[in-house]
């Protein structure tokens, strides 16, 4: 059926913006590309992502704080400290939108080495914009279940108004309560799915918080990680550098201990200053072009 091919390519293709530029690339540098690309792909994302386009200053704000007191009364998104879903996700909202509109002091060390683009980030990321994206999704809903009768397809629009939350939700909850670890580790992340096409590799959140690093968040051979194949292809086209990038070791498990917020500041302090290396470094390149 067409509106569901379309909602589902939607979804993927939603998610991989999400998951490779604002998270893989925007929060951590896990590669690198040139001023170019990072252009184009700052475009897809607020063009595919539409309604729920998010900040990636904002978002990677949030998720290098969530790096450092994951699973801790600090975390944004901490199913363990909310386990109320709904209340969860209102404060993740809440959160993001302090750190969109720069309400709030942020932490020197969670600063630094994301993409910035006002147009997009600012002028056109607006609520207006996310309605004038929703209308959108709407009208084309409506041309397929008009003239065939199948008006039950608009209980999807719901949906996708709102595929960005619904991906972090999934990821942020489920990635912390339902699922298997391949390390120990100080939080509570989990692994949820062995093939996570419904994410794109997202939901490997015990891989991930152990190497952060990482552009494969799949760490075992039975592990698929659907984002980094389209990234090894990228990497191969010459569009990503995956040059430096860091990779995981399995078995390499960690000697469980008690949280400690000295060591978690740490970690996140460690990724913000590989950020800003990176961000530099790329500077320096494009100021002196060989």
């Amino acid at each position: 059926m067409p509106i569901v091919i379309f909602f589902l390519a939607h979804w993927q293709l939603s998610v991989f913006f999400q998951s490779t530029f604002l998270h893989r690339y925007g929060a951590h540098r896990q590669f690198t590309m040139s001023k170019r690309a990072e252009r184009v792909f700052h475009f897809l994302a607020w063009f595919v992502m539409g309604s729920s386009y998010l900040s990636p200053r904002a978002y990677a704000i949030l998720h290098r704080m969530h790096h450092a007191y994951s699973d801790t009364p600090k975390d944004p998104h901490s199913p363990i400290h909310e386990p109320n879903f709904f209340k969860m996700m209102e404060k993740t909202k809440v959160f993001y939108r302090q750190r969109r509109r720069r309400e709030v002091t942020v932490e020197s060390r969670f600063e630094g080495g994301y993409p910035e683009w006002k147009l997009f980030d600012e002028t056109l990321n607006t609520m207006t914009t996310s309605v004038i994206w929703g209308t959108i999704y709407s009208l084309i809903y409506l041309a397929y279940a008009i003239p065939t009768g199948h008006y039950w397809v608009l209980a999807l629009l719901p949906l996708h108004w709102f595929l960005g939350p619904i991906h972090g939700a999934i990821v942020n909850y489920c990635g912390h309560k339902v699922g298997y670890r391949n390390y120990d580790s100080d939080d509570a992340s989990k692994n949820t799915l062995v093939f996570d096409v419904l994410t794109m590799g997202e939901l490997f959140q015990n891989n991930h918080h152990r190497y952060g690093q990482s552009p494969n968040f799949a760490a075992r051979w039975f592990e698929i990680d659907p984002a980094y194949s389209v990234i090894r292809v990228l990497g191969w086209l010459k569009v990503l550098d995956l040059s430096k990038a860091q990779y995981m070791r399995y078995p390499d498990r960690l000697t469980r201990k008690e949280p400690d917020a000295l060591d978690l500041g740490e970690v996140a302090t460690s990724v913000a200053a590989s950020v800003t290396r990176v961000a530099a470094a790329e500077q320096v390149t494009q100021a002196n072009p060989s």
